[in-house]
């Protein structure tokens, strides 16, 4: 049995669902009454103290899951080095949403190329939370590497599978197996386009084929708020397909939560 999150980065409602939302939910009280996890991105641009990420975590129901995004000052302007203080202060703000934070999200830049002592000292030092895998989205082709790979999983670290692939292999995850974690940014136009149902279709069988015992599916075509009908989509695609899973079941009100054998 595995678990399947899907979800998208970020909860901002596509304006034909606003309409839909009680005048009393947020933003991401309505989206957790659809989706069973999400991505905080804006973690990446800026800080947020630790009791909002509270107040999110409170917001949703028991089962739901939350992914955070590394900040840039981390993993784009000091590139893995020299950021202990910036570590802490993260991961000292995440706390808040514990116990249902599931992943941490690290995506480097296309100038990071890998390097094994530097990957190996920065993840070594990286705090470890319960319950909480560390994801990596890198974008150099010398990731997709066996040596870069086998780094990764000494270290524990599950390498993202993003579409559209960067490199030979981009598209498929590595490094620690024991979670699968899929970013799709939109096709053929990153971040705008909605996935054709073929496209979804290939996407759903990828995930049918690994062997992770969690794996995440997020969908990151926001801009023109693709990503809410394709993870539905996916989601109904998986379901279909007869995959033996158990994920969150979404409460049909309030916070309450039940567990059932089909991908919700």
């Amino acid at each position: 049995m595995i678990r399947i999150n899907i979800g998208i980065a970020g909860w901002s409602n596509p304006p034909a669902r606003r309409t839909q939302r009680d005048a009393a939910q947020s933003h991401l009280m309505y989206y957790a009454e659809h989706f069973s996890c999400v991505e905080i991105n804006s973690s990446f641009y800026r800080s947020h103290g630790i009791a909002t990420y509270e107040r999110w975590r409170d917001a949703t129901h028991r089962q739901f899951k939350f992914s955070v995004k590394m900040p840039r000052a981390i993993t784009h302007e000091s590139g893995l080095r020299g950021a202990a203080r910036e570590v802490a202060r993260f991961y000292n703000e995440i706390e808040g949403l514990q116990p249902k934070l599931g992943a941490v999200l690290l995506q480097l830049p296309s100038s990071c190329e890998f390097n094994a002592r530097v990957v190996r000292a920065f993840f070594k030092a990286l705090p470890r939370l319960p319950a909480t895998e560390v994801v990596c989205e890198p974008r150099h082709p010398s990731w997709f590497s066996p040596a870069a790979d086998a780094e990764l999983c000494r270290s524990e670290v599950s390498r993202v599978a993003a579409d559209p692939p960067r490199a030979d292999n981009a598209s498929l995850p590595g490094g620690d197996g024991r979670t699968a974690y899929f970013r799709w940014h939109g096709s053929p136009h990153m971040y705008r386009s909605s996935y054709s149902d073929a496209k979804l279709s290939l996407l759903a069988a990828t995930v049918q084929k690994v062997a992770a015992s969690e794996v995440w599916c997020v969908f990151d075509n926001t801009a023109r708020y693709a990503a809410w009908d394709d993870a539905l989509r996916l989601r109904g695609a998986l379901k279909c397909s007869g995959i033996r899973a158990t994920c969150a079941r979404i409460p049909a009100s309030g916070l309450r939560t039940t567990r059932h054998r089909v991908c919700r």
